[in-house]
């Protein structure tokens, strides 16, 4: 883009952002392959495909793990176009709050904020720890250390620590270590599906890859088994609102936020398979590798095939590839973080909405991001279930906070103003189904997910859920309605026609 036509696309998405009453504050530095790579990078399919890999195998095994795949995969994506076609008429760094302020009114913004930020927060939490027990596993195999919570939770302190440095830096930064992401992510991909394929080892047959069923569950009823199996992929495929969030650094937003939703599942979505079906042709033994002391099953296939040096190289790329990941979840939960305060929605708002001279970065919002990470994780010390708890906040909070705004925009109805991207006629039928399936998906989230059910076992993302609506419902009478407060839009005849005719 010549100098003249960026200068001109940085005007008009200026305007459209006073459009929503806000004064643009943060550092356009972001274009549309940017956008992209931040949501692609969030997903990771290197972080969630190879830390969840055990569960699959546990829950339905190789053909829940594929099937469930493709056909969460395909929702997801349906999920995403309809999420993408109101980013596009409101790309700011609230995102779906926001959205759904527009739509439904502050109740609705106020709920969906609350999901959506502890979801992030978890979503941080959850990456970086499950980076930490990686190279925890590395550490088993590269010096005999044994992995402990204590080293563990010091690990995982010191990347996000790290990950709080670079995010302060800037967006600049943040931008270009999400662009090494997307290669970093599609060559990992390409170098552990092909090292394993060409290895003179033994491979599965197609049909063990498509049609294998096994379940250590303890429950019977292979639809309820094949139904958890397929949250391997609905985990996995969590936080492409990152593009919504950083839509207000990002030129031509309108169309790039949209684009980077939709492009991010799409890539995620096809490598993934790559990389699962890749490993499952490659599993040697399949309860050597469910039973391996790295504590990582994908780790025990590379030692298997390829022997313990190669095994550590690739450990080394997943690490490098979730701390990529770790890294843009930081940036979007920081913009979050900053756009709620900046309607005055979290107590010391104007400490977290400070805005850097120098870098135009939150810098205070990037530093409670990682901070309340660490507070999330810190129960790990004593409980083996906080980790799995802290997933829970991860996923039970975004999950259901992408389908309010689609709702929203359903019961809007021909009110609703679509941006530049939009999918015309198929616009309510894709809203409507994906409404159902995140409906569906929830419920499945919350149900038992071993038997017998004990302390250890338990599913915590019901509590998890059920926690965060009351925190949300004792903010709102606390401090919601007398503090928030998100601006008018920027001309009068659009606030009364806002007023009139949607909320």
């Amino acid at each position: 883009m010549s100098p003249r036509k960026a200068a001109h696309a940085r005007l008009d998405d200026e305007a459209a952002l006073r459009a929503h009453g806000y004064q643009p504050e943060l550092a356009r530095r972001m274009g549309g392959f940017g956008n992209f790579a931040i949501s692609f990078s969030v997903i990771c399919i290197l972080a969630g495909g190879m830390t969840l890999f055990g569960y699959g195998l546990n829950t339905g095994g190789p053909a829940v793990m594929i099937w469930g795949w493709i056909g969460i995969g395909a929702m997801t994506l349906l999920l995403g176009m309809c999420l993408a076609e109101v980013t596009s008429a409101y790309p700011t760094s609230g995102g779906l709050y926001y959205m759904a302020h527009r739509l439904g009114g502050p109740r609705w913004a106020w709920v969906t904020g609350w999901l959506n930020l502890l979801g992030l927060l978890g979503a941080i939490a959850g990456i970086d720890y499950g980076c930490a027990l990686v190279v925890g596993a590395f550490a088993s195999l590269q010096w005999g250390l044994t992995p402990t919570p204590e080293t563990t939770i010091l690990i995982f302190g010191g990347i996000l620590v790290l990950h709080g440095a670079l995010n302060a830096a800037g967006v600049r930064l943040v931008n270009v270590l999400n662009s090494i992401s997307v290669w970093w992510q599609l060559g990992g991909v390409a170098l552990i599906v092909g090292t394993l394929t060409l290895a003179p080892a033994q491979h599965q047959s197609v049909g063990f890859v498509f049609g294998h069923y096994n379940n250590d569950t303890g429950f019977t009823n292979p639809v309820y088994v094949a139904a958890l199996g397929c949250l391997l992929a609905a985990y996995t495929f969590c936080g492409y609102d990152a593009s919504s969030h950083l839509s207000e650094e990002t030129t031509q937003a309108q169309i790039a936020a949209p684009r980077g939703i939709v492009r991010s599942i799409a890539w995620s979505w096809a490598a993934g398979f790559v990389l699962l079906a890749g490993l499952l042709f490659a599993i040697q033994n399949y309860d050597t590798t469910l039973a391996t002391a790295t504590g990582v099953p994908p780790a025990q296939i590379f030692i298997d095939v390829l022997g313990t040096g190669m095994a550590k190289a690739l450990l080394l790329v997943v690490i490098m590839a979730q701390l990529f990941c770790g890294n843009a979840e930081t940036a979007a939960a920081s913009r979050m973080v900053y756009a709620f305060s900046r309607d005055g929605a979290l107590p010391f708002s104007s400490t977290w909405r400070r805005v850097s001279h120098r870098t135009r970065t939150p810098i205070p919002a990037v530093w409670l991001s990682v901070g309340v990470a660490l507070l999330l994780a810190l129960p790990s010390l004593y409980s083996p279930t906080a980790y799995a708890a802290v997933t829970a906040i991860n996923v039970i909070g975004i999950t259901p906070a992408y389908a309010i705004p689609v709702y929203l925009r359903l019961r809007a109805g021909r009110h609703f103003q679509p941006g530049p991207w939009h999918l015309g006629a198929f616009s309510r039928p894709l809203g409507a189904l994906s409404v159902l399936y995140v409906t569906a998906l929830t419920v499945v989230f919350c149900l038992p997910q071993a038997s017998p059910i004990t302390a250890d076992s338990f599913n915590y993302a019901g509590v998890a859920l059920a926690m965060v609506l009351l925190l949300a419902w004792l903010t709102w009478i606390t401090k919601g309605r007398r503090d928030y407060k998100v601006p008018p839009l920027g001309t009068a005849a659009q606030n009364a026609a806002l007023a009139q005719d949607v909320l």
